[in-house]
């Protein structure tokens, strides 16, 4: 692509974003969704394969849904109410189909069917974008809006799209649809503390990015796509494979790493809140997600395959790891002791 018009892309993503962010109008933010929509189209379609178009093309449609609703859902709470400011989405039609579009735009479920279809369509760069940052303005609105959501429907999508991150996850081979199963399961955890504590929602999506960041930018660096390669992978990249592997593990909330911050956090605001069913059930179906994390991590690290796989072994190329990838990882794995200061934060 040509760099100028990449360029163009990505600081259009950014003005998309920001305008989203930091408006109070619904108009406003919706011509920033709009915007962040156009821009990245172009990104994932750049590699012109068939899957990439078709990718394209299934993003364009649900956005431009979402986007249509979130303008009817604020048009229907301007004509009851007389107010076009975000925070005052009072009327409980428009609560209800706001909800609904934003899902939509994030991919919780039920409205999870296209997100991992896009994102096997994609390079894994253009994967990590549509994973963190293009949830993040989405995520805003929702925020800018919790004390007029419906608690019950939102703990019902967060229940149900642990369990199905979870549960679809467990037979994939591609290495993109199981991160793609992977947010969705994440945001199940965003979704159920939203309105209790919207900044532990926050907190989490934060961390869950970092952690993403990390394992995509490592499988970028040893052009991993599917688990067949990966089991290669340590004689290319040993110190990768270990970087990979503690950052699933973090990912899947293991106790001495960073992902086990956000889970404990919101199991014990849910405790508080009189919740301990949501927490029991919730915690139990992070189990689903912790199968495909320990499978992803047994193909890079822990054991070599027992049987001669399809993938000629790579050559060890003794290359630097990428700086960026180390500061990373080693925020994703090491940020526990701190906790302590970053519960005052929240």
């Amino acid at each position: 692509m040509n760099p100028q018009a990449k360029l163009i892309f990505i600081t259009s993503l950014l003005l998309g974003s920001t305008i989203t962010i930091s408006s109070n109008h619904w108009v406003m933010a919706w011509t920033g969704l709009e915007i962040n929509t156009l821009a990245v189209l172009p990104l994932i379609s750049k590699s012109h394969h068939p899957r990439a178009i078709e990718a394209a093309t299934k993003y364009f449609l649900v956005q431009a849904a979402a986007s249509t609703l979130v303008l009817f859902a604020s048009m229907t709470n301007a004509w009851h109410t007389g107010q076009w400011d975000i925070t005052q989405l009072t009327h409980p039609t428009s609560s209800l189909i706001l909800t609904a579009a934003i899902s939509m735009k994030l991919g919780l479920v039920p409205f999870h069917f296209w997100f991992p279809e896009v994102l096997q369509g994609s390079s894994l760069m253009i994967g990590l974008l549509l994973s963190t940052a293009m949830k993040f303005p989405p995520i805003t609105l929702l925020y800018m809006t919790t004390q007029s959501l419906n608690p019950a429907l939102l703990t019902t999508m967060a229940i149900l799209s642990a369990a199905l991150g979870g549960w679809m996850g467990l037979n994939q081979t591609q290495t993109r649809k199981i991160m793609a199963f992977s947010s969705i399961s994440h945001l199940g955890w965003m979704a159920i503390i939203l309105i209790y504590h919207p900044k532990l929602a926050l907190l989490n999506f934060y961390l869950y990015t970092l952690m993403t960041a990390t394992v995509f930018l490592t499988l970028n660096s040893m052009k991993i796509l599917k688990l067949s390669t990966l089991m290669t992978a340590w004689t290319k990249a040993p110190s990768l494979s270990t970087i990979l592997l503690l950052t699933l593990l973090s990912l899947a909330g293991l106790p001495p790493l960073t992902g086990f911050l956000p889970k404990w956090l919101i199991i014990q605001e849910l405790t508080k809140q009189d919740m301990a069913p949501a927490a029991v059930i919730i915690s139990l179906l992070s189990l689903l997600g912790l199968f495909f994390y320990l499978r992803l991590a047994y193909c890079a690290t822990i054991t070599l395959p027992p049987h001669t796989t399809n993938h000629m072994k790579q050559w060890h190329i003794n290359k630097p790891v990428n700086t960026s990838i180390a500061i990373l990882t080693t925020l994703s794995i090491m940020l526990l002791p701190i906790s302590p200061m970053i519960i005052t934060i929240v």
